[in-house]
This record gives C-alpha cells, sequence and structure tokens, in this order.
C-alpha cells in the first residue's frame, strides 16, 4: 500500500512565510527528561510532528500525564506515577524510533529497574545499542538479554564514571547525561557533542537542579544530585527545518520567510547559503531567505559535527547545488551512506557522481571503508518531474524540494516519513503557493 503520496506541479517560486517551532533533535529528549523530576514539567514551543506522538505513548505507557496544547504547542508532563512498562507494549509503539534507549538511564534512577524490546537487527543496527548499552554498564547498571528484549537494573545504584567518545555522537552524549546527573558521585564525558541541542537538553537539566559544566575541549562534567525537579522551557527552533526551507527557497528561485529561525544556531549555514549566491535578511522574528537574480555559485563543503556544517543541511542544499555553475564537492564525514538519495536526483536530470575517496577536504574516518560519501555535483543541470519514492526523512524532504523546482509534474511516494520531522509540512507548502495535492 502506498504511505502517503504527493502530487507535485513544479517550476513555480516558493513565495510566502512559514514558522518553525521547536527542534525534532531536542523535544523528544527534553521529554524524555521529564522521568528524571519529582514534580511536573512544562516543555514550549513544541512542534506538531510524529516523533513527539512516539515520546508522548511510551511516557504514558510509563504512567506519566501527559497534557498537549497543539495549538499552544504546550506540554504538560507529570512524572509522579512512573511504573514499569511491558516490553510489548515499548515495541508496537516505539515502531523503528531508537528513543525506548534514552529512557533507561531516568528510569533506573526512578524505579531500580528498566526494560527494553530488541532494538537490534535492521531497525537501529547492533552497534548502535551495543554502544548505548556500554555506556549504562559503565555507570553500574547491570544487564540481561532476554529473549526479545532486555532488562537492566541497578541494585547498588549507578554512580559517576569517566567516558570517553571515540566520536562526538549526539545519542551518546544524551544518553550520558540523563544518566549522569542522579548517578552518585562525579562524571567526566570526553570527546561530547556540543551542538545546539545537546547545550539546550543542558539547559533542560540544569533547570531542574543538575549541576553540569560543559568545557571549551567538549568535555563535559556532571555532578550527580540526589533529585531534580520539573522544568519550564521553551524549546530552541528547529535549525534543521529553516535549512531545509531555505534551500527550498533557492533551489526554486523563491523568497520564503520562516518566522522563528534563530541566526546564532544558522551561523555555519549562512555563511555557504551567501556562498552559493543566496540571500537572507535577519529580523527578529525570523531570517528571510531569498534568490536574488543571477546564476548561483559551486562550492566545497564538508559536512562536519557542530560548529561545522550539519549534516541534515547536506541534502537539501546538494538539490540546490544541481542549479549552481561548475563542479561543487561534497564530503559527508558524519554519516557514511547519505548518498543515497541522489538516485532519484539522476532520474530528474542532475548529474552527480559519488565516490569512495574523501574529496574536497581532509581524509575522514570513512575513507578507507569503502562506503560512498563523497560527491561530485555538476550543474547547472535543468531538473524534470519524475515518479520519486522517499528514503528517508531528509532525503525525503531533498526529494520534495527537487519536484517542486522541476519542471513538470512529479509523484513523491512515501511522503508520511516527512511528517516525523516537519510540522504541518503540506500547509507550509500550500502558504507557499507550491502546487501539491495529496493523492492518498
Amino acid at each position: 500500500m502506498v504511505d502517503g503520496l504527493l502530487k507535485v506541479e513544479g517550476g513555480r517560486p516558493l513565495n510566502g512565510e512559514i514558522t518553525v517551532r521547536g527542534a525534532k533533535n531536542l523535544v523528544p529528549k527534553a521529554m524524555v527528561a521529564a522521568l528524571l523530576g519529582t514534580t511536573p514539567s512544562v516543555l514550549r514551543n513544541v512542534p506538531l510532528i510524529r516523533d513527539v506522538d512516539v515520546v508522548s505513548g511510551l511516557l504514558s505507557l510509563h504512567g506519566v500525564c501527559i497534557d498537549y496544547d497543539q495549538d499552544e504547542g504546550i506540554l504538560q508532563l507529570d512524572p509522579s506515577r512512573v511504573e514499569t512498562a511491558h516490553m510489548a507494549d515499548i515495541d508496537a509503539h516505539a515502531g523503528s524510533s531508537r528513543i525506548p534507549i534514552l529512557f533507561c538511564g531516568p528510569l533506573l534512577h526512578r524505579l531500580g529497574e528498566a526494560f527494553i524490546p530488541d532494538l537490534g537487527g535492521c531497525r537501529i543496527g547492533d552497534r548502535p545499542i551495543d554502544y548505548h548499552l556500554e555506556i549504562l554498564r559503565t555507570f553500574g547498571a547491570t544487564i540481561d538479554k532476554l529473549e526479545g528484549g532486555i532488562r537492566m537494573s541497578a541494585p547498588e545504584g549507578l554512580h559517576g564514571t569517566v567516558i570517553e567518545l571515540p566520536f562526538p555522537s549526539v545519542g551518546a552524549t544524551e544518553q550520558t547525561l540523563l544518566t549522569a546527573v542522579r548517578a552518585e558521585g562525579l562524571t567526566e564525558l570526553r570527546g561530547a557533542a556540543v551542538e545546539p541541542e545537546i547545550l539546550d537538553l543542558v539547559d533542560v537539566l540544569q533547570k531542574m537542579g543538575a549541576i553540569i559544566s560543559v568545557d571549551t575541549d567538549r568535555t563535559i562534567h556532571v555532578e550527580g544530585v540526589d533529585e531534580l525537579a520539573g522544568y519550564n522551557h521553551r524549546a530552541l527552533p528547529d535549525r534543521i527545518e529553516t535549512g531545509s526551507w531555505a534551500a527550498a527557497a533557492l533551489a526554486t528561485r523563491g523568497d520564503v520567510f520562516v518566522r522563528g529561525a534563530h541566526q546564532g544556531d544558522m551561523t555555519t549555514f549562512l555563511n555557504f547559503f551567501r556562498k552559493v549566491g543566496g540571500a537572507f535578511d535577519v529580523t527578529d522574528d525570523g531570517i528571510r531567505f531569498y534568490h536574488p537574480g543571477g546564476d548561483l555559485h559551486s562550492i566545497v563543503v564538508e559536512t562536519n559535527v557542530h560548529p561545522g556544517f550539519m549534516t541534515d543541511w547536506q541534502q537539501p542544499l546538494v538539490v540546490a547545488l544541481t542549479q549552481a555553475g561548475g563542479l561543487s564537492i561534497v564530503h559527508e564525514t558524519v554519516y557514511e551512506n547519505r548518498f543515497g538519495f541522489t538516485k532519484a536526483l539522476r532520474k530528474m536530470g542532475a548529474t552527480i557522481q559519488v565516490y569512495r575517496e574523501c574529496l574536497g577536504g581532509s581524509a575522514c574516518r570513512f575513507g578507507q571503508r569503502n562506503f560512498y560519501h563523497s560527491a561530485v555535483v555538476s550543474g547547472p543541470t535543468p531538473l524534470r518531474g519524475a515518479d520519486i519514492v522517499v528514503p528517508d526523512l531528509r532525503g525525503g524532504f531533498s526529494h520534495l524540494i527537487a519536484a517542486l523546482a522541476a519542471e513538470g509534474t512529479s509523484h513523491v511516494e512515501g511522503i508520511n516519513l516527512i511528517d516525523r520531522g516537519y510540522e504541518h509540512f503540506m500547509s507550509k507548502l500550500k502558504a507557499l503557493d507550491a502546487a501539491v495535492t495529496r493523492l492518498v
């Protein structure tokens, strides 16, 4: 059965105004943090996206009372009656989400035990789950792998430790923070991720009573406390969604005001946007992104952890680069297989070649591992409408941008995936005068 089918009449500039709310990469984690409090929490600027629904359901399974005002974007979470949930219920509700693994530290503190379904296999892969489990073991958790799931306990409580990450992993940093804040003693995390969403999570935890310091060398120190209270917090705006709409404006030769966008979190993106030939105006209320006319320019860009160029900005920007003159080089250093989405772009007329070698910068950890992690984009090339299938969240939105920029009609299948991270994206497309029709 078709999982969401969109008809797009392309070749029209996007013009108008849309609003971005809280970051998808922060809001679900802040919701999990509410488990650590002994009093209710209030989270504001919450977007209506699938991941919020998933985490709300998982929290409800664990006894958290949730009240969500969707219009105002205000979420109230009362964790006073936290309880153990059944693995089967968690598995059925979580689907392909990775969120359940982040529940473990808070539940070990609140209940002394945690159960999660088997998150291995094709949905996550063995390495990520094993890495999270090793972090929890380091804090003192006992882990038993059962049929269909994993049971964790902390008979002697959780204790501060020293963790050194081989790569600044966002998920591993979140796991450590959510576990360390109530662990006995001091925790030192070396090689931590310091993305804006991580620092916003630190702000949330500090409001709850945590003692956390972030050093300039990616070292985070956490002094465990006995008890945390609830928080009242406004989530930072979604910089990924902002960059996606900016790239859409550029690729379609449009003019889009993104209300709620914040310059400070977009500095690196804005520099590259300007280098390509895009223009922007920053106000207190948001950022206007537009194509100023003339030709776009080829660039060399290398993704990296913050403060580098974010990997989630790469895919939408590549669509705009198909309209830039000359050869653009894109070197992906964060995810090993992130150029699969370019197959559909080639089908639409783009000239993109992918390579195993590290191009456009220094060698990275994927250079000797046979991954296609570099791309050369030749342009400008006119895009034409085609029938395409959404591969994932960010690649799917990039396909949507390509369909909007292409001449003729495109059918984009699997757009339900886009609901996971882009609030009201259909109504936003309509607000920007896009010719789109949802068929299924």
